[in-house]
């Protein structure tokens, strides 16, 4: 299969994640506050563990092939990762979306917009960057994409689950909660899409593809996700959450990769 079919099926695959991790609250399984931050650490952790041995190590690899020069590499590789961490702050900053604890942000235009579309929003932003790095990570080879697309997905599993949650808990009904998760996730598949096509133009595109990728997901980390999972007094769960997906990550990427 061509690199934008696997990346297709990938982001596929992630997206029927996200919106299986949504099915426990739909049919009534509530789960603790402690609970929900130690699976938004794990979440942190895999994504964490794919941005350096998934994107970053490799792009650093290819660029270096590319420019046979150690130095060059890693210049390429600083400035994919502040373009990708750029890229995320400024769609953050720009369009108007709404977070479910923090509130409004990225403008003065919400007024105009539906509030459950301004949290579609929001936690699309926060996917996007996921399915591009499965859709670049598919642009190195198979095996490295079917490394990134496994943790991804993993992930997406209690990021579904806490997406339909936040939402019932705003008063939005289950099945409205389990259509909005499922349409967030459909979000990676355009992700990965995108991402295969870029890396798919030149070669050349690879390095800052894969690097682009690690530092939109880097900056979802340290913006969104940690500081949610130490916002109610469970750091102790969300870090070991957070070293358990960091280690499971490690470990497929290496032995699948």
């Amino acid at each position: 299969m061509t690199p934008l079919m696997t990346a297709f099926l990938g982001g596929s695959v992630a997206a029927i994640a996200t919106t299986a991790g949504a099915f426990p609250a739909v049919i009534g399984r509530r789960m603790s506050r402690g609970t929900s931050d130690m699976m938004l650490g794990f979440a942190a952790g895999v994504m964490l563990s794919a941005a350096y041995f998934s994107l970053i190590l490799p792009g650093l690899e290819r660029a270096e092939m590319q420019t046979g020069s150690v130095w060059w590499a890693a210049a390429i590789a600083a400035a994919g990762i502040c373009m990708g961490a750029g890229f995320v702050w400024l769609l953050n900053a720009k369009i108007p979306h709404e977070h479910f604890k923090s509130g409004p942000e990225g403008g003065a235009d919400q007024a105009t917009v539906a509030r459950i579309w301004l949290f579609v929003i929001a936690i699309s932003i926060h996917n996007l960057p996921e399915g591009l790095s499965i859709g670049v990570a598919f642009g190195v080879d198979q095996a490295n994409g079917l490394s990134v697309m496994t943790g991804i997905s993993l992930q997406d599993i209690p990021e579904g689950l806490a997406v339909a949650v936040a939402l019932m808990g705003l008063g939005y009904s289950r099945w409205t909660a389990l259509g909005v998760t499922a349409l967030t996730g459909a979000i990676e598949i355009v992700g990965a899409v995108l991402g295969a096509a870029a890396v798919s133009v030149s070669a050349a595109l690879l390095p800052w593809g894969l690097t682009f990728a690690a530092g939109a997901m880097l900056f979802i980390i340290s913006h969104e996700i940690v500081p949610e999972t130490h916002r109610h007094g469970h750091q102790d769960k969300a870090t070991l959450g957070f070293i358990v997906g960091l280690v499971l990550m490690m470990f497929l990427d290496v032995t699948l990769g």
